[in-house]
């Protein structure tokens, strides 16, 4: 099999799937937690801060979820099929909450009335709320496992998408990114709504931990093979070793008024779950915990050697430029939000 750097087309297109899928969810997420968060504030000034705070930067942020879908099909394209085929009830809500998202965000500063921002207001909140929710239930049922058939199709009913895992798996990654967006917006305003932002930040990472504890009990317990990667590769427990003090880092830094710090920890800790969820899951795409063998490998689902090079190279040299144009939009739109006539 054709190598790069010692690993394999098909292992390096799986570290730049999980790169990018990483990126978005660290990027987009704090956007999709301050948005579920929104009906928190009471004041209108207060809501139109916060919709600022994200107005030049949320759309940018969804580029990475479209470099993911990219990625994944390109680069494994069986296992596309396979995923978007079984998750296709959650992932059209996850699309519709994606619409409805953007609608209310440019839709709400249309009319000054104020019957018609509280109602775009409430789609804002739910629509986040509902993407949430659904990135965190369809990464639960991935990490658990879904029934394939001898075709590697999907071989089940789409309520057994909700299983106790994966809604606890949703629960938690809805509190992560409220938890994150609330960290981010204390670092984008002040005065009273400053304050405001510092004690819901402090109420969801309460929800996080909570959340997050009981995630991790449930998976001890009740899919114990989760863990055999770090059993068998001792090596690597530095991983949960280091997520675990990024968490206890964050109230700490929240604590020290360090929120820049803060929001760096709430990251990691999010790029460290999903690092510990891909060496869980590896090699498999979509395991098959009733039928082992119909299972969907990052080798049965790679396209061709020489597709994987082709793609492997445009990789190395788009996904940095995507980063620096993150790093660009962020540099720009640094510092606390003010009110304007060109706000939302």
């Amino acid at each position: 099999m054709d190598t790069f750097l010692g690993l394999d087309y098909a292992t390096w297109w799986f570290l730049v799937f999980g790169a990018v899928i990483s990126g978005y969810a660290i990027l987009d997420g704090f956007d999709l937690g301050a948005g579920s968060l929104h009906l928190f504030l009471k004041k209108e000034q207060s809501r139109r801060i916060a919709m600022n705070a994200i107005g030049p930067i949320w759309d940018g942020n969804e580029v990475w979820l479209v470099i993911g879908g990219g990625a994944l099909f390109a680069g494994f394209p069986i296992a596309y099929a396979a995923i978007f085929s079984a998750f296709y009830v959650p992932f059209m809500i996850f699309l519709v909450g994606l619409i409805f998202r953007a609608v209310s965000i440019e839709f709400r500063s249309k009319e000054p009335w104020a019957w018609w921002r509280r109602s775009w207001d409430i789609v804002y909140c739910v629509a986040s709320i509902i993407i949430s929710l659904s990135l965190g239930l369809m990464l639960g049922n991935v990490v658990e496992g879904l029934p394939l058939d001898d075709h590697q199709e999907f071989a089940g009913s789409w309520l057994s998408f909700f299983n106790p895992f994966a809604i606890l798996v949703a629960i938690t990654t809805l509190a992560l990114f409220m938890m994150h967006g609330a960290i981010f917006l204390t670092m984008k305003t002040e005065n009273r709504l400053f304050v405001k932002l510092h004690v819901l930040a402090n109420n969801f990472i309460i929800f996080f931990v909570v959340s997050f504890v009981i995630t991790t009990l449930y998976t001890l317990l009740y899919i114990p093979h989760l863990s055999d990667f770090f059993k068998a590769h001792p090596m690597y427990f530095m991983i949960p070793l280091l997520m675990t003090l990024s968490i206890a880092n964050i109230p700490r830094q929240v604590k020290l008024g360090k929120y820049r710090y803060a929001f760096i920890s709430s990251a990691v800790t999010i790029a460290l779950l999903l690092i510990m969820v891909a060496l869980e899951v590896f090699p498999y795409l979509l395991y098959s915990p009733l039928k082992p063998e119909n299972s969907i490998t990052i080798y049965s689902a790679a396209s061709s050697a020489r597709t994987m090079h082709i793609l492997l190279i445009m990789a190395l040299v788009g996904t940095p430029l995507v980063g620096l144009y993150t790093s660009f939009v962020f540099w720009t739109f640094k510092g606390k939000v003010k009110l304007d006539e060109m706000s939302y």
